[in-house]
């Protein structure tokens, strides 16, 4: 970081933080990062806080969390909410849990139709194309 001054650009912000610039304009546009001032004749600067406030951001989407809910987060970032924010872990868990066992009962159903095709023999009917007309 540019240790001079601790302000950079946005694309300097860009590097630091592991996002694209348009990323960042994404975000202000939301409302989720601050557009600093522009000095006249110069161009926007941005400071440390920034950077963190960007990771914030990229580490709850790591998780999962949807940008509405990282705004909320963001809203509660001063730690004096810890229930609230345990909430929305809480409920982000739940779908997180509910996801998984979807995709455990997906991946059950896909595995037998595939050992079916593994199995099939001749000029029989494929079982995985014919699983799919059964269905519609």
């Amino acid at each position: 970081m540019n240790r001079n001054t601790n302000k950079f650009t946005i694309g300097e912000l860009a590097a630091f933080a592991g996002v694209g610039v348009e990323t960042i304009r994404f975000y202000q546009r939301r409302g989720m990062v601050q557009e600093p001032p522009k000095p006249s004749g110069s161009i926007r600067r941005y400071g440390a806080s920034d950077v963190q406030r960007l990771r914030f951001v990229k580490s709850a989407q790591s998780l999962g969390f949807s940008l509405d809910e990282v705004a909320e987060l963001l809203r509660l970032e001063d730690g004096a909410h810890c229930k609230e924010a345990s909430s929305l872990a809480e409920s982000k868990l739940a779908d997180i849990r509910r996801k998984l066992a979807e995709l455990s009962r997906m991946e059950t159903a896909l595995s037998g139709l595939v050992e079916a095709c593994h199995v099939g023999r001749g000029k029989v009917s494929c079982p995985l194309i014919a699983a799919f007309h059964a269905a519609g």
